[in-house]
C-alpha cells in the first residue's frame, strides 16, 4: 500500500466513535501493509510500570513482545519507555539486546524496528515492527514507522480525553514521569561520559540489562546518585 493511501484511511477513522483497540489494530495492519520489510507489527501500551500488547498483526509479534515484558527490557520496552527509535539490523550479531536477539533469531526474525509513541513531553507506548529479512529497515522505513507511531499516540490521547474512567489519563501521567526520569539520567551520563544522547541511552539500557532491572528504575537511581554528588 502507498503511504498516502494508508494515512488517508487513518485520517478518515472517526476516533471519537471507535474503540481504541480497533483504531490501534488498524494502525498496525496499515503499518504492516505500508512499511517496506514489515512482516509483523504490534503496539505496546505502557500501563503504569507494566507494558502490554494492545494490537498486533500476528502471533509472532505477541510472542516477541511478551518475551521482552517478562524480562523487563528489550528494544520494544526501551522504545516505549524512553521515546527512542531503535533499529536492530541483524539479530544474529546484535550485542545490545542479546536475549531478545537470540529469541527473535530462533523465531526467524532477522531485523526489527521499535519506535516510541510520542506526545508532548511524554511517551505512551511503542510501535514494534519485525522482519524476516536482514537489515530490512532503511531511512524511509524508519520515517514511516515514526509517522505511524505518532498517529497511534494521537489516537491514544484522544481516547484518554474522551473517557478517563479506564485509567488512561493516569497512565499518561505515569508515562510522562517515567520519560522525564529517563531523560534526566541521559543528561547525567552525557555530562559524565561526554557522549551523545543516543550513546547515553545505549549505556543506560546496558546498565538496565546487566542489573536485570527495569530501565526507569535504573534511571531513577542514577539521577538520585547524581543529586547526592
Amino acid at each position: 500500500m502507498e503511504p498516502q493511501e494508508a494515512f488517508r484511511e487513518l485520517g478518515r477513522l472517526p476516533l471519537g466513535e471507535l474503540p481504541l483497540g480497533q483504531v490501534l489494530s488498524r494502525v498496525a495492519e496499515l503499518a504492516k501493509a505500508t512499511i517496506p520489510g514489515a512482516d509483523e507489527v504490534s503496539v505496546t501500551l505502557m500501563d503504569k510500570d507494566k507494558a502490554r500488547t494492545v494490537a498486533f498483526t500476528g502471533g509472532l509479534a505477541v510472542h516477541l513482545d511478551e518475551r521482552q515484558y517478562a524480562k523487563g527490557f528489550g528494544p520494544c520496552m526501551d522504545a516505549a519507555q524512553g521515546g527512542q527509535t531503535i533499529t536492530i539490523p541483524d539479530t544474529s550479531t546484535e550485542a545490545g539486546y542479546p536475549d531478545f536477539a537470540a529469541v527473535a533469531h530462533r523465531a526467524g526474525v532477522r531485523s526489527s524496528l521499535s519506535v516510541g509513541m510520542p506526545t508532548p513531553q511524554r511517551t505512551v507506548g511503542g510501535l514494534n515492527i519485525y522482519s524476516t529479512s536482514l537489515d530490512a529497515f532503511d531511512t524511509e522505513a524508519v520515517a514511516l514507522g515514526q509517522a505511524f507511531a505518532e498517529y497511534a499516540a494521537v489516537a491514544l490521547l484522544n481516547a484518554a480525553l474522551i473517557d478517563s474512567k479506564d485509567g488512561l489519563a493516569r497512565q499518561l501521567e505515569q508515562a510522562m514521569a517515567t520519560r522525564a526520569v529517563i531523560e534526566q539520567a541521559k543528561g547525567v551520563l552525557m555530562g559524565r561520559l561526554g557522549c551523545s544522547p543516543e550513546e547515553a541511552f545505549a549505556h543506560l539500557s546496558r546498565r538496565s540489562q546487566n542489573a536485570n532491572r527495569k530501565l526507569h528504575v535504573v534511571a531513577a537511581e542514577l539521577v538520585a546518585e547524581a543529586q547526592k554528588d
